[in-house]
C-alpha cells in the first residue's frame, strides 16, 4: 500500500479527500483510489465557502498530529475534495504519527 504522504525536509505533504458538510469533524482512514494512490479520508462540518471548509480541516489535522495550527496549510486542491496539506515539523515524526492514525 502506498503511503498517504510525501515526507519533505521540513515535514510531510498529507494527501487528503475531504468531505464537507458532515455531521461531525472526523478521520475514516485511509482510501486507496482507483489509481492506486492512497489518501487520508476525513469529513468535516463546515461548508465549502470561504475557505470554511479548509479551515476546518487544518484544524482537525493538527489535532490528530498534535500540532500547531499554523503548521498545517492547505496547498493544492483548495476547491477540490482531493487536497494536499502541508505540514511543517519533524518529517519522521509526523510520518510517524500519520501512519498511526493509519493503524488506528
Amino acid at each position: 500500500m502506498t503511503r498517504p504522504f510525501r515526507q519533505r525536509n521540513d515535514g510531510v505533504d498529507l494527501f487528503v479527500r475531504v468531505t464537507p458538510k458532515a455531521a461531525m469533524d472526523r478521520r475514516e482512514g485511509i482510501e486507496i483510489s482507483a489509481d492506486g494512490r492512497s489518501h487520508l479520508k476525513a469529513r468535516v462540518r463546515a461548508v465549502p465557502e470561504n475557505g470554511a471548509a479548509n479551515q476546518a480541516l487544518e484544524r482537525l489535522v493538527a489535532m490528530m498530529l498534535g500540532v500547531p495550527r499554523s503548521a498545517v496549510s492547505v496547498v493544492a486542491g483548495r476547491t477540490a475534495r482531493l487536497k494536499t496539506l502541508r505540514i511543517l515539523g519533524d518529517p519522521a515524526a509526523l510520518a510517524r504519527g500519520i501512519e498511526s492514525l493509519s493503524n488506528a
